[in-house]
């Protein structure tokens, strides 16, 4: 009897928390998680006792703000058009060498789509045969929230045959870049992704301008789908500006064979970026870092090296660059640069959310693990950060687990105000994009002015896949899309 007793008294619980982990075939994203308030206000008639319970929190409201209404204002007529068709099938890589994978428009990356501050963007999807379905996420373009591409959330995916249009206005200049956020971590690893270039309405004259999109194609580095290190003509003396997009779930860096300067991180500008040297430029999954050399006046040429023994050699035609070694250390954005007003009064804040990152056993979805989780909680009882538009909001992030977390927020840049205490001292660090290493603690702020229903999860897709999800949402916004099996939509 006591060994029964021992056993059930294992099995019974057991048993509770594996039925209690099974997701349901199809469900909504407001039905995820609990409500987190950050320490303000909840909504009129909200019941306490909800706040903690496994998909509980939030409820499917039956009236609101749709994401679907959150949209680029009708009538706008297009600048830049673009046309994308997505295969699933065989990459064909500069090299020559073929992997397994994802085309747009035959190639991957896909073409890079380029615009000016201002310009409405249009793209029309065409998905020719990718059997999961796609769905285009503008990453670190903070688009409105109809058009942020996220299935199951923002729309529904596109199925094969089927065509979907995107549109917004360039609101930035800077570098961007274009995935899917459908089965994000096997079709962005398999190469269903490209580069944006927003330029403001008065480019610097005279700068020789590059993309860089580094990707790992079955273990190959590349950039721009090439191996190896690329010529590029530039005269002696001329400025390069390279923008280099770290498509991969793992930090990358770049650093060069002459003196360099970082003079944008995710698409903002660095004020009074100084020279490097002897150190690299760190770059998380999905993050960018625009770099600035000047090609030397002795005929040679420079070198911009990417982690995996790819990049660029600028100088005259036929000029020799020489090789550099990767430095041991990195540019320290914390203070880097010169400060600034950054815009955002962070002397008060109306919610502050907490976001540990750790690991623990259970079982998501009937399956057993030891699981990434955010609060103590696995997915989907993940803390859904609640707020109001106008809302200051600081999070405070931090990593209990041995691995690098890139965590990236939807339609928002967040400011850098401190990392393990010590505050910004450098030009204002803005991010999309923020490594998290073991035992870091970030503090960051943002203004809540982009109404909606926004993913916030790690970058590092595979950590995504797991369940390290959760969504930033703003009070009274709903959405008609749904996740699970039966509606065909996997964000991740």
């Amino acid at each position: 009897m006591v060994g029964v007793v021992l056993t059930l008294a294992i099995v019974v619980p057991l048993g509770a928390m594996w039925w209690n982990s099974l997701l349901p075939s199809s469900y909504s994203v407001m039905t995820m998680g609990y409500p987190d308030y950050g320490g303000g206000p909840r909504p009129a008639g909200h019941d306490p006792a909800a706040d903690g319970h496994d998909m509980a929190g939030m409820g499917h409201a039956s009236s609101g703000i749709s994401v679907t209404s959150l949209d680029t204002p009708k009538g706008l007529r297009p600048d830049v058009v673009v046309d994308l068709t997505t295969s699933e099938g065989t990459v064909e890589l500069a090299s020559g060498k073929t992997v397994e994978g994802y085309t747009i428009n035959g190639t991957s990356p896909g073409p890079t789509i380029e615009a000016t501050v201002g310009q409405v963007v249009e793209v029309r999807l065409h998905n020719e045969d990718v059997e999961g379905g796609v769905a285009l996420h503008w990453h670190g373009v903070d688009v409105p929230n109809a058009q942020d591409g996220v299935a199951g959330v923002t729309q529904d995916a596109v199925k094969p045959g089927q065509d979907h249009v995107y549109r917004w206005v360039a609101p930035h200049a800077g570098t961007f870049w274009y995935h899917s956020h459908q089965m994000s971590n096997e079709q962005v690893s398999g190469g269903l992704l490209g580069g944006i270039v927003i330029r403001p309405a008065t480019p610097e004259p005279g700068v020789l301008d590059q993309l860089a999109v580094s990707h790992l194609y079955d273990s190959i580095a590349t950039l721009n789908g090439d191996t190896g290190h690329q010529s590029v003509p530039a005269r002696p003396g001329q400025r390069v500006r390279v923008r280099v997009v770290n498509t991969d779930n793992g930090p990358s860096k770049a650093w060069a064979s002459v003196p360099f300067k970082v003079v944008a991180t995710d698409g903002y500008d660095v004020v009074d970026p100084t020279d490097v040297t002897g150190k690299g430029i760190g770059i998380p999954g999905g993050g960018r870092a625009d770099v600035e050399i000047t090609v030397p006046e002795d005929g040679t040429a420079a070198r911009v090296e990417v982690l995996g023994g790819v990049g660029f050699d600028f100088g005259p035609s036929g000029a020799k660059a020489p090789s550099v070694t990767e430095p041991e250390e990195q540019v320290d954005l914390l203070e880097y640069g010169s400060p600034a007003d950054a815009g955002i009064d962070v002397s008060h804040f109306d919610r502050n959310f907490e976001y540990s990152i750790g690991r623990k056993p259970g079982f998501i979805n009937g399956r057993p693990g030891l699981w990434w989780s955010v609060n103590g909680h696995l997915y989907p009882d993940m803390p859904m950060a609640m707020v109001r538009e106008g809302d200051v909001v600081k999070f405070t992030i931090s990593s209990h687990t041995g691995d690098v977390h890139p965590m990236h927020l939807h339609g928002h840049h967040a400011l850098v105000l401190s990392r393990n205490g010590k505050a910004a001292t450098g030009s204002p660090w803005w991010f999309d994009s923020l490594d998290v290493q073991k035992g870091e603690t970030f503090e960051v702020a943002f203004v809540a002015d982009n109404p909606g229903i926004w993913m916030d999860h790690c970058h590092n897709l595979k950590h995504a896949a797991q369940g390290m999800v959760t969504h930033l949402m703003y009070e009274g916004v709903t959405t008609p899309y749904e996740l699970g099996s039966d509606s065909g939509n996997e964000p991740e």
